[in-house]
């Protein structure tokens, strides 16, 4: 269903408005009975930015049925889980669960997924890029899928090229899981300088540390974008031995990063499951130093990375289970933590604008009009989806408690204005 306006919605700064949308852009013209699309009833209703998923898996989402559930894996093990078990997978079945963890994401309200992707190493190593970019033309219109190959350092050149040319939107690799990290990073550089394509690298995916700066991938990773003076968007993900960076070390690498222009994502769901399995006691936290990166002025972005595989066997596809990880085990404050998973990683992925403001692309998320922290918090379950002005999932739930009464607290009904 296509939008002419939302009528009667709340903002995030608590103003009850109407909003205008011609061609999928948020207008300050009054639209004209002549313009196509229908006007929505938004009363009882707040209007968000869409969510954004900056950093998925969609060839290994929804695996976790295939794998002993008791595994408990920590990063090595989930690795060796995943060589075993995708020998075994073909491009449709590839193809068939990223469009059920798709449909799952975008229920939630995100219309962005920048989704990394295996250049395999056993049978057609082609098989999982072809399926995501396949998936990609398919949902064009509707949802934006950013396709980010994954190679390893066992990738011949030969391949990386190839994959290149089946059409994939960012250059992406783990130099952090390769014998030699620098000489990883420099060759996914390379490629990503020659095609002029953007690069998303998972970095630091550790808690121990070296004993000096030059041993972060981060560091390495800044280091030679300065160098080579590349302009497009590098972003590192992960980056969770920041965490464990004393400050005077910490404050030193993000000015670092932040002078070469990198944008970071975090990605709380999946790390915490991974990481400080072989601590004893006082395990740490596998979450990037979020605070400090805001404070530096870096882009971020949150996520959830891994959607019910061997890398993470829980998760819901839900921007707002990400946003109540930020607000308590990062300690970032409901705007931040919203922020990042919206305009913040908006931002980090390169996208223009998206939300209420005039000229912004109207990307949204309709969810009842309730506190937001509520909503924050991941208790909200009705959702309107918005893609570019067009209604692409509308979520309600019909509930019935024998309690005591207490004040209504559901949606009103979203109804078209004729």
């Amino acid at each position: 269903m296509q939008l002419r306006s939302i009528r009667g919605v709340r903002l995030l700064d608590g103003m009850v408005t109407d909003l205008q949308i011609v061609d999928g852009l948020i207008t300050p013209d009054p639209v004209r009975v002549s313009d196509p699309g229908v006007d929505l009833d938004a009363a009882g209703w707040r209007v968000l930015p869409s969510a954004v998923e900056p950093h998925a898996h969609l060839d290994k989402a929804l695996t976790a049925h295939r794998i002993d559930p008791d595994a408990g894996n920590d990063l090595p093990a989930a690795i060796e889980q995943w060589k075993a078990l995708v020998a075994g997978i073909d491009s449709a079945d590839i193809a068939e669960r990223a469009m059920a963890a798709v449909r799952r994401y975008v229920v939630n309200g995100i219309t962005t997924i920048r989704t990394h992707v295996d250049v395999l190493g056993t049978g057609d190593p082609m098989r999982g890029v072809d399926a995501l970019v396949g998936l990609r033309e398919r949902l064009r219109g509707r949802v934006t899928l950013q396709v980010c190959m994954l190679a390893g350092f066992q990738t011949p050149d030969s391949v990386l090229a190839e994959v290149a040319a089946r059409g994939v939107d960012v250059i992406g690799g783990c130099p952090h899981i390769a014998p030699d990290p620098h000489r990883e990073t420099s060759r996914m550089l390379d490629l990503a300088e020659r095609l002029g394509l953007p690069v998303d690298l998972h970095a630091d995916e550790q808690t121990g540390l070296p004993s000096a700066d030059a041993g972060l991938d981060i560091v390495d990773l800044a280091e030679q974008v300065i160098a080579r003076g590349l302009q497009q968007r590098v972003t590192a993900s992960h980056c969770v031995r920041l965490g464990m960076l004393p400050p005077e070390r910490l404050a030193k690498v993000l000015e670092l990063a932040a002078r070469a222009g990198l944008g970071i994502v975090t990605l709380p769901i999946t790390n915490l499951y991974l990481q400080g399995r072989d601590a004893s006691h006082a395990a740490p936290r596998g979450i990037a130093a979020v605070r400090q990166i805001l404070d530096a002025g870096i882009p971020l972005a949150a996520g959830a990375d891994n959607l019910r595989d061997p890398f993470n066997p829980a998760g819901r596809a839900d921007p707002f289970e990400t946003t109540s990880l930020l607000m308590t085990a990062a300690h970032l404050r409901p705007v931040e933590a919203l922020a990042a998973v919206t305009t913040g990683a908006r931002t980090v992925l390169g996208l223009p604008p998206a939300g209420t403001a005039p000229g912004a692309t109207a990307d949204l998320v309709l969810v009842p009009d309730i506190d937001l922290g509520d909503v924050l918090a991941g208790t909200v379950d009705a959702r309107v989806v918005v893609s570019g002005g067009r209604v692409i999932a509308d979520t309600r739930v019909a509930r019935a408690l024998d309690l005591p009464a207490v004040p209504d607290l559901a949606p009103q009904p979203l109804t078209e204005v004729r």
